[in-house]
């Protein structure tokens, strides 16, 4: 093997330029090397490839199976899951996302926005440092975190930041979507240098955005929300109880925005949708709230949720259709679902500034 090191970049170099080693420094039999550059990689929860049945018993199986979001025993779980779940849940879960699924691109809507958001991204990041590549992954489905790390392996990423997009940390989200790259990383011959991003909800930036986001969309009504509901996606109580940070990070967030809006504390209230299973789950719980809040003088209400950067099944369909409804039998008059900050320029400067912090050093 050649003893040349990496190439140094000249000052006029292009980013193509000094992706390849120089002609003539290697051996003519030694494999193409492509070096120097840098990856940036947004990792979001997943999506099916379809809603036919078939496709969604994949992307289920793939997801209950995680240990980080069900982590029963898998003598106890697999057969109950396998036989039983895997069986009716497809069906349920389909239709679910065929009342949001994009027709036009025949894709969900958070593969879309998901795009979107690396090719905005890279538009940013690549206007001052030539350098980096931007891509995207889902930790469950497709595009897989295994095949973009080897694409960008394959253009020349020998330094690779992760950013998982959840502003709020927890072990079935975060922790789950790095514990993926690392696996791939264990199938690679040489690996790039990794750093991954943590989380942000707490970040002033953040916080301002998602702010503005709520008086924007509550100015476009004809009426005021008596209450505005921080919808976050939900984990098992035990789950704090063992240290998991996440539901004292939701609270923060939600103070701060309260904070921020200058809105007093009995305006605003925490909530955790989609539990699963018997056991206790963070309360209280959405569903329960928005059928409690009519009967208790509340029938105007806004609902967001923090928990995701980019609209999905669980806000799309779960909050702003199956809760809707749940509100407006219970005898609410007025409800409306502020979406999440998805592809909007400010959001999108807002991760560049993630991702330059993040790259910091390397470029």
């Amino acid at each position: 093997m050649s003893d040349v090191g990496l190439i140094e970049r000249p000052a006029t170099a292009t980013v193509d330029e000094v992706a390849h080693a120089a002609p003539g420094a290697l051996p003519a039999d030694h494999p193409r090397v492509m070096t120097r550059r840098i990856g940036v990689v947004l990792l979001n929860l997943g999506t099916p490839d379809g809603t036919d049945y078939w496709s969604m018993r994949r992307y289920l199986g793939e997801f209950l199976s995680d240990k980080r979001v069900i982590d029963y025993p898998a003598w106890l779980w697999q057969p109950l899951l396998q036989l039983i779940i895997l069986k009716k849940r497809p069906f349920t879960s389909g239709a679910a996302y065929r009342s949001i699924w994009n027709e036009q691109l025949d894709e969900s809507p958070l593969r879309t926005v998901t795009r979107s958001q690396a090719e905005k991204l890279a538009e940013r990041l690549q206007a001052r440092h030539p350098e980096i590549v931007v891509d995207w992954a889902m930790r469950y489905g497709n595009p897989s975190i295994q095949a973009v790390l080897e694409r960008l392996a394959e253009q020349g990423c020998n330094r690779i930041a992760f950013m998982a997009l959840y502003p709020q940390y927890a072990a079935p989200t975060t922790a789950t979507a790095y514990d993926k790259a690392f696996e791939a990383l264990m199938k690679m011959r040489w690996q790039p240098a990794i750093r991954t991003m943590g989380p942000y909800h707490d970040e002033p930036g953040y916080i301002d955005l998602l702010a503005k986001s709520i008086e924007r969309h509550l100015a476009t009504l004809d009426w005021e929300p008596e209450k505005l509901i921080m919808s976050y996606h939900g984990v098992p109580k035990r789950f704090l109880m063992s240290g998991d940070p996440y539901h004292c990070m939701c609270h923060k967030t939600t103070r701060l925005v309260r904070e921020r809006l200058g809105w007093p504390k009995d305006r605003v209230m925490v909530c955790f949708q989609s539990r699963f299973g018997p056991e206790e789950w963070l309360q209280p719980y959405l569903d329960e709230t928005l059928e409690h809040l009519p009967k208790e003088g509340v029938k105007k209400i806004a609902v967001i949720s923090p928990a995701f950067a980019t609209d999905c099944v669980e806000t799309l369909e779960e909050i702003n259709q199956e809760g809707r409804e749940e509100f407006m039998e219970a005898g609410g008059e007025q409800f409306t679902y502020i979406p999440c900050l998805n592809d909007d320029d400010a959001h999108m400067d807002f991760l560049a500034s993630l991702a330059e912090r993040e790259t910091c050093g390397w470029v």
